[in-house]
Protein backbone atom coordinates (compact mmCIF):
# COMPACT_ATOMS: atom_id res chain seq x y z
CA UNK A 1 0.00 0.00 0.00
CA UNK A 2 2.64 2.14 0.61
CA UNK A 3 4.48 2.17 -2.54
CA UNK A 4 0.63 2.90 -4.24
CA UNK A 5 0.87 5.65 -2.12
CA UNK A 6 4.43 6.77 -2.87
CA UNK A 7 4.37 6.58 -6.88
CA UNK A 8 0.70 8.16 -6.99
CA UNK A 9 2.39 11.37 -4.74
CA UNK A 10 5.24 10.95 -7.02
CA UNK A 11 3.04 11.28 -10.71
CA UNK A 12 1.06 14.12 -8.85
CA UNK A 13 3.82 16.29 -8.24
CA UNK A 14 4.89 16.17 -11.88
CA UNK A 15 1.72 16.59 -13.20
CA UNK A 16 1.65 19.73 -11.55
CA UNK A 17 4.57 20.57 -13.44
CA UNK A 18 2.72 20.06 -16.87
CA UNK A 19 0.01 21.98 -15.54
CA UNK A 20 2.04 24.41 -14.84
CA UNK A 21 3.27 24.44 -18.68
CA UNK A 22 0.05 24.11 -19.65
CA UNK A 23 -1.04 27.55 -17.52
CA UNK A 24 1.52 30.20 -18.24
CA UNK A 25 0.72 28.75 -22.36
CA UNK A 26 -3.10 30.14 -22.04
CA UNK A 27 -1.74 33.12 -19.76
CA UNK A 28 0.55 34.12 -22.44
CA UNK A 29 -2.01 33.58 -25.49
CA UNK A 30 -2.11 37.67 -26.38
CA UNK A 31 1.72 37.96 -25.99
CA UNK A 32 3.34 38.89 -29.43
CA UNK A 33 5.46 36.19 -30.52
CA UNK A 34 5.34 34.10 -27.76
CA UNK A 35 6.12 30.20 -27.99
CA UNK A 36 4.47 27.89 -26.54
CA UNK A 37 6.23 25.30 -24.26
CA UNK A 38 5.28 21.38 -24.07
CA UNK A 39 5.81 19.37 -20.93
CA UNK A 40 6.56 15.24 -22.32
CA UNK A 41 6.58 12.70 -19.74
CA UNK A 42 8.74 9.61 -18.92
CA UNK A 43 8.58 6.86 -16.45
CA UNK A 44 10.97 7.41 -13.71
CA UNK A 45 13.66 4.76 -12.38
CA UNK A 46 12.02 1.19 -11.46
CA UNK A 47 13.15 -1.40 -8.58
CA UNK A 48 14.00 -4.64 -9.19
CA UNK A 49 13.24 -7.44 -7.39
CA UNK A 50 14.57 -10.95 -7.44
CA UNK A 51 12.30 -13.12 -5.75
CA UNK A 52 13.05 -16.51 -7.61
CA UNK A 53 16.90 -16.68 -6.87
CA UNK A 54 16.92 -20.45 -8.22
CA UNK A 55 17.26 -20.23 -11.73
CA UNK A 56 17.60 -24.04 -12.45
CA UNK A 57 13.82 -24.31 -11.14
CA UNK A 58 12.44 -21.70 -13.89
CA UNK A 59 12.81 -24.12 -16.86
CA UNK A 60 10.47 -23.33 -19.86
CA UNK A 61 10.34 -20.20 -18.59
CA UNK A 62 8.79 -17.43 -20.55
CA UNK A 63 9.01 -13.94 -18.91
CA UNK A 64 11.87 -11.99 -17.34
CA UNK A 65 12.82 -13.57 -13.65
CA UNK A 66 11.89 -11.38 -10.85
CA UNK A 67 9.63 -8.25 -10.33
CA UNK A 68 10.12 -4.57 -11.99
CA UNK A 69 8.36 -2.23 -9.60
CA UNK A 70 7.75 1.38 -10.80
CA UNK A 71 8.16 4.93 -9.08
CA UNK A 72 5.95 6.56 -11.16
CA UNK A 73 6.51 9.47 -14.46
CA UNK A 74 8.07 12.34 -14.50
CA UNK A 75 8.31 15.34 -16.83
CA UNK A 76 11.40 14.86 -18.97
CA UNK A 77 11.83 17.57 -20.66
CA UNK A 78 9.43 21.25 -21.30
CA UNK A 79 9.77 21.58 -24.94
CA UNK A 80 9.73 24.93 -26.90
CA UNK A 81 7.36 25.09 -30.15
CA UNK A 82 9.00 27.02 -32.73
CA UNK A 83 6.19 27.10 -35.18
CA UNK A 84 4.99 30.10 -36.68
CA UNK A 85 2.19 32.51 -35.05
CA UNK A 86 -0.22 34.51 -36.76
CA UNK A 87 0.02 37.37 -38.48
CA UNK A 88 -1.80 40.85 -37.73
CA UNK A 89 -1.40 43.88 -39.67
CA UNK A 90 -0.98 46.96 -37.35
CA UNK A 91 0.00 49.44 -39.83
CA UNK A 92 2.40 50.77 -36.86
CA UNK A 93 5.91 52.07 -38.65
CA UNK A 94 7.44 50.50 -35.52
CA UNK A 95 6.20 47.30 -35.50
CA UNK A 96 7.70 44.70 -37.17
CA UNK A 97 7.30 40.87 -37.17
CA UNK A 98 9.20 37.72 -38.23
CA UNK A 99 8.06 36.13 -41.14
CA UNK A 100 10.25 32.68 -40.66
CA UNK A 101 10.76 30.39 -37.52
CA UNK A 102 13.75 30.82 -35.25
CA UNK A 103 14.72 34.11 -36.16
CA UNK A 104 14.88 37.00 -32.69
CA UNK A 105 15.97 40.29 -32.40
CA UNK A 106 18.68 40.61 -29.87
CA UNK A 107 17.79 43.36 -26.78
CA UNK A 108 19.78 43.85 -23.63
CA UNK A 109 18.26 43.69 -20.68
CA UNK A 110 19.79 45.07 -17.46
CA UNK A 111 20.88 42.67 -14.60
CA UNK A 112 22.01 42.85 -11.18
CA UNK A 113 25.95 43.16 -12.11
CA UNK A 114 26.19 43.54 -15.57
CA UNK A 115 24.03 44.03 -18.59
CA UNK A 116 22.65 40.16 -20.24
CA UNK A 117 22.16 39.86 -24.54
CA UNK A 118 19.12 38.03 -24.43
CA UNK A 119 16.17 37.59 -27.45
CA UNK A 120 12.71 38.08 -27.94
CA UNK A 121 10.10 37.56 -30.95
CA UNK A 122 8.31 40.81 -29.68
CA UNK A 123 8.52 43.54 -32.56
CA UNK A 124 6.32 46.15 -30.70
CA UNK A 125 8.73 49.04 -30.84
CA UNK A 126 9.03 52.18 -29.46
CA UNK A 127 11.39 55.15 -29.01
CA UNK A 128 12.86 56.01 -25.21
CA UNK A 129 13.92 59.45 -25.13
CA UNK A 130 17.52 59.81 -24.19
CA UNK A 131 18.13 63.67 -23.85
CA UNK A 132 16.84 66.64 -25.96
CA UNK A 133 18.58 65.48 -29.48
CA UNK A 134 18.40 61.84 -29.01
CA UNK A 135 16.07 58.98 -28.41
CA UNK A 136 16.72 55.02 -28.76
CA UNK A 137 15.04 52.33 -30.07
CA UNK A 138 13.75 49.93 -27.58
CA UNK A 139 10.89 46.97 -26.68
CA UNK A 140 7.52 48.02 -25.12
CA UNK A 141 9.53 47.02 -21.44
CA UNK A 142 12.04 49.34 -22.43
CA UNK A 143 15.01 47.04 -23.06
CA UNK A 144 17.26 48.43 -25.94
CA UNK A 145 17.25 46.92 -29.59
CA UNK A 146 20.72 46.12 -30.62
CA UNK A 147 21.83 46.20 -33.97
CA UNK A 148 24.29 43.80 -35.50
CA UNK A 149 27.20 45.30 -33.86
CA UNK A 150 25.68 44.27 -30.15
CA UNK A 151 25.36 48.25 -29.73
CA UNK A 152 21.82 50.11 -28.73
CA UNK A 153 20.36 51.71 -31.42
CA UNK A 154 20.41 55.81 -30.74
CA UNK A 155 19.07 58.35 -33.22
CA UNK A 156 20.30 61.79 -33.19
CA UNK A 157 17.33 64.19 -34.07
CA UNK A 158 13.47 63.67 -33.92
CA UNK A 159 12.29 60.61 -36.07
CA UNK A 160 9.91 61.64 -38.86
CA UNK A 161 9.32 58.62 -40.95
CA UNK A 162 10.65 55.10 -40.24
CA UNK A 163 11.11 51.98 -42.95
CA UNK A 164 12.00 48.62 -42.21
CA UNK A 165 13.13 46.82 -45.04
CA UNK A 166 12.43 42.73 -45.00
CA UNK A 167 16.18 41.57 -44.31
CA UNK A 168 15.91 43.57 -41.17
CA UNK A 169 17.75 47.35 -42.25
CA UNK A 170 16.15 50.18 -40.39
CA UNK A 171 16.37 53.50 -41.75
CA UNK A 172 14.99 56.80 -40.20
CA UNK A 173 14.20 60.13 -41.37
CA UNK A 174 15.15 63.05 -38.97
CA UNK A 175 15.68 66.66 -39.45
CA UNK A 176 19.76 65.57 -39.59
CA UNK A 177 18.81 63.65 -42.46
CA UNK A 178 18.69 59.75 -43.11
CA UNK A 179 19.98 57.40 -40.65
CA UNK A 180 20.33 53.23 -41.08
CA UNK A 181 21.45 50.67 -38.77
CA UNK A 182 20.88 46.57 -39.36
CA UNK A 183 18.88 45.14 -36.62
CA UNK A 184 20.37 42.59 -34.56
CA UNK A 185 18.90 39.29 -35.52
CA UNK A 186 19.86 35.73 -34.54
CA UNK A 187 18.64 32.04 -35.46
CA UNK A 188 18.04 29.84 -33.20
CA UNK A 189 19.12 26.05 -33.71
CA UNK A 190 19.02 24.34 -30.62
CA UNK A 191 16.10 26.11 -28.93
CA UNK A 192 16.15 23.72 -25.85
CA UNK A 193 19.47 24.66 -25.16
CA UNK A 194 18.30 28.28 -24.16
CA UNK A 195 16.44 29.55 -20.83
CA UNK A 196 13.45 31.29 -20.71
CA UNK A 197 13.28 34.65 -19.27
CA UNK A 198 10.64 36.81 -17.98
CA UNK A 199 9.08 39.64 -20.15
CA UNK A 200 9.01 36.95 -23.37
CA UNK A 201 12.47 36.63 -23.87
CA UNK A 202 15.33 33.41 -23.87
CA UNK A 203 19.06 33.60 -23.24
CA UNK A 204 21.94 31.74 -23.13
CA UNK A 205 22.66 29.23 -19.66
CA UNK A 206 24.93 30.66 -17.66
CA UNK A 207 26.65 27.16 -17.28
CA UNK A 208 26.54 26.83 -21.14
CA UNK A 209 30.68 25.48 -20.86
CA UNK A 210 29.80 22.80 -18.45
CA UNK A 211 27.14 21.54 -20.87
CA UNK A 212 29.85 21.16 -23.64
CA UNK A 213 27.77 22.62 -25.79
CA UNK A 214 29.61 25.41 -28.24
CA UNK A 215 27.58 28.56 -28.94
CA UNK A 216 27.61 28.05 -32.83
CA UNK A 217 25.57 24.55 -32.11
CA UNK A 218 23.35 26.92 -30.62
CA UNK A 219 22.27 30.28 -32.28
CA UNK A 220 23.99 31.77 -35.32
CA UNK A 221 24.21 35.65 -35.51
CA UNK A 222 22.51 36.65 -39.45
CA UNK A 223 25.48 39.14 -40.23
CA UNK A 224 26.93 39.54 -43.55
CA UNK A 225 25.77 37.26 -46.22
CA UNK A 226 23.50 35.73 -43.96
CA UNK A 227 21.43 38.69 -43.47
CA UNK A 228 19.62 37.81 -46.80
CA UNK A 229 18.18 35.53 -44.93
CA UNK A 230 15.97 37.28 -42.56
CA UNK A 231 12.34 37.65 -43.37
CA UNK A 232 10.44 40.50 -41.28
CA UNK A 233 7.58 42.44 -42.39
CA UNK A 234 7.12 45.88 -41.03
CA UNK A 235 3.56 46.99 -39.58
CA UNK A 236 2.38 43.78 -38.67
CA UNK A 237 2.87 41.56 -35.54
CA UNK A 238 3.28 38.00 -34.58
CA UNK A 239 0.69 36.48 -32.48
CA UNK A 240 1.73 33.92 -29.94
CA UNK A 241 1.25 29.98 -31.30
CA UNK A 242 -1.01 28.94 -28.74
CA UNK A 243 -4.09 27.58 -29.39
CA UNK A 244 -6.71 27.83 -26.89
CA UNK A 245 -8.72 24.87 -27.59
CA UNK A 246 -5.35 22.39 -27.83
CA UNK A 247 -4.26 23.90 -24.44
CA UNK A 248 -8.14 23.83 -22.58
CA UNK A 249 -8.12 19.65 -23.80
CA UNK A 250 -4.40 19.02 -22.19
CA UNK A 251 -5.09 20.61 -19.14
CA UNK A 252 -8.31 18.76 -18.39
CA UNK A 253 -6.28 15.56 -19.26
CA UNK A 254 -3.95 16.63 -17.18
CA UNK A 255 -6.64 16.97 -14.44
CA UNK A 256 -8.30 13.83 -15.00
CA UNK A 257 -5.01 12.07 -14.30
CA UNK A 258 -4.05 13.92 -11.27
CA UNK A 259 -7.79 13.23 -9.79
CA UNK A 260 -7.07 9.70 -10.33
CA UNK A 261 -3.81 9.61 -8.60
CA UNK A 262 -5.90 11.35 -5.86
CA UNK A 263 -8.11 8.84 -5.80
CA UNK A 264 -5.31 5.83 -5.71
CA UNK A 265 -3.91 7.50 -2.27
CA UNK A 266 -7.41 7.41 -0.86
CA UNK A 267 -8.13 3.94 -1.88
CA UNK A 268 -4.79 2.81 -0.43
CA UNK A 269 -5.60 4.78 2.75
CA UNK A 270 -9.05 2.91 2.85
CA UNK A 271 -7.49 -0.59 2.45
CA UNK A 272 -4.95 -0.28 5.04
CA UNK A 273 -7.82 1.73 7.68
CA UNK A 274 -9.39 -2.12 6.89
CA UNK A 275 -6.32 -4.22 7.51
CA UNK A 276 -5.41 -2.17 11.07
CA UNK A 277 -9.44 -2.98 12.00
CA UNK A 278 -9.03 -6.75 11.07
CA UNK A 279 -5.97 -6.50 13.24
Amino acid sequence: MNRSMIVAANTMSQLQQKMDVISNNIANVQTNGYKRREASFTELLAQQFNNQPHDELEVGRNTPNGIRQGVGAGVAQSQMVMSQGNMITTGRELDVAFTTEGQYLTVLVPGENTDEIQYTRDGSLYWSPLNDTQVMLVTSEGNPVLDENEAPIVVNGTPTEVSVSPTGQIRVTTENGDQAWNLGVIQINRPQALVQQGGNRIALPDNLAELGVELEEILTPMNGALRENIAMQQGALEQSNVDLSVEMTDLIQAQRSYQFQSRAISLSDQMMGLINGIR
